[in-house]
Formats: structure tokens, sequence, C-alpha cells
């Protein structure tokens, strides 16, 4: 027979194991944290795959515009964007939009509005930038370190908006229980 105190202590047990997939983006400025939406699977999987695979860490944070985005991983080139191993279809979602601290997909001025999976970007806009929504799929958010991207956006940069100094990238994924990520996401700013 389950009583209501053995039904809690399953749920107790249940969510201390089961575990949410965590983006820890390292940078020398600090550490993001992003968590990554359920209802966008193929960005969330890709990205999860590129970072387990060790894509990113010998790239950079490439374009920072301050009230726009921190954009990482490939640079602006054709390869990045026409490669069919890196493109993804899109997954807009109503609820998931480019408010301060999303996480979402660069891409191409392709028809099918297909992301290139292995370009990333963070909106650093407080306000958002809502005028991406529909066309760029969000596909996470950061949870903690949006202070380290608003240092990231205003370094000293080049015409192209690259940084003068590159600002270099160590992506892992981080599998957090439940009471982890709480704890994760209500830490004081240190």
């Amino acid at each position: 027979m389950i009583t209501s105190l053995n039904f809690s202590i399953l749920v107790f047990i249940f969510s201390y194991f089961e575990t949410i997939p965590v983006g820890k983006i390292s940078t020398p400025l600090g550490d993001i944290w992003i968590s990554l939406d359920n209802r966008t699977p193929n960005h969330r999987e890709s990205f999860i795959e590129l970072a387990q695979a060790g894509y990113w860490d010998s790239l950079t944070f490439n374009r920072v515009i301050p009230n726009f985005v921190a954009q990482g991983g490939c640079p602006d080139t054709p390869a990045g964007f026409t490669d069919p191993e890196y493109l993804l279809d899109p997954e807009f979602h109503p609820e998931l939009t480019h408010v301060y601290g999303a996480l979402g997909a660069g891409r191409d001025d392709n028809p099918g509005k297909r992301s290139a999976r292995c370009q990333f970007y963070i909106v650093q806009n407080p306000q958002g930038i809502h005028r991406l929504d529909g066309d760029y799929t969000v596909f996470g958010h950061v949870i903690k370190g949006m202070d380290i991207v608003d240092q990231v956006v205003n370094v000293a940069r080049n015409q192209a908006d690259e940084p003068e100094t590159p600002i270099t990238l160590k992506i892992e994924i981080i599998y957090l229980n439940e009471i982890e990520y709480s704890n994760l996401i209500n830490q004081p700013k240190k």
C-alpha cells in the first residue's frame, strides 16, 4: 500500500536520479549556463552532440554586438551554412521568443529557415529582439551568467564585430538532478 509519505519519498528519489542536461559555456570572462528546451528536440540534441564531441572547444565568440547578440561557433562562412550535415529544419514555438538571454541557432537567408547547427547566439538586448521570432529557432535560455554575456558583447571589437582579443569557448554538457539544477539557478552571483 502506497501512502502519501511513501509517494513523496518516491517522487524525491525519482527527481534526484532524473537528470537534466545543461550547457556550460566556459570563457576567459566566466561561465554561462544554458537550459536546453525540450520543445525543440532536434536543436537540443544537436547542441548536446556537438558539445560532447568538443566541436566548439577550438572556436570563439566570433560576432559580438551590444544590445543585440553574442554569437559563437563557426564563423560566417558558406561552409557553415551549406553542409547538409550541419543544417536543421526550424523548430519554431510560440512561447520560445527572442527575449533577453534566449539561445538561438544561426542561419543564412535560406528560404527554408534551416539552422546552421554549428552556430548559436545569445540575445543580449534587455528588450529582446522580437523581429527575429519565427525566423530563427530559439532552443534554450541562459539560466546563469548573463553578466558574462554582457561583458562579452562589450569587449573591444573590429568593424566586422569580431572581438579584438578572441573570446574562446569550451562547451560541455553537465547532467544535473532537479535539486542541483534548482541550486544552480538560485545561487547568488559571486
